[in-house]
């Protein structure tokens, strides 16, 4: 297994329920397929550094996590067909 991490930005006019329940469900994703979840860091609400989509601010959401590497097509696919996130972006760590 290896480490990534991923950053996804949500819609800043999201309630607090839509946005715990948007991280929860990729928090289960992960762990759901076999991963485990080293740590997660919500950073709130932040301005953009060039507007996405006629907005100027987002939600930023930070997970660090190790799986294998299907995961992480399951984890980009899911993030790409939610109209919610505005932007996501995976890496892996280390070597």
């Amino acid at each position: 297994m290896r480490q990534y991490e991923t950053m996804y930005i949500l819609k800043p006019e999201l309630e607090a329920e839509e946005i715990k329940e948007l991280v929860d469900k990729y928090q289960a994703l992960v762990t759901e397929h076999g991963g485990q979840i080293t740590e997660l860091q919500e950073m709130g609400k932040r301005r953009l550094a060039y507007e996405i989509n006629r907005n100027r601010e987002g939600y930023y959401v930070l997970m660090q996590f190790s799986a294998d590497t299907d995961l992480t097509r399951e984890l980009e696919r899911v993030l790409r067909l939610e109209d919610r996130v505005l932007r996501y972006l995976t890496v892996r760590l280390g070597e």
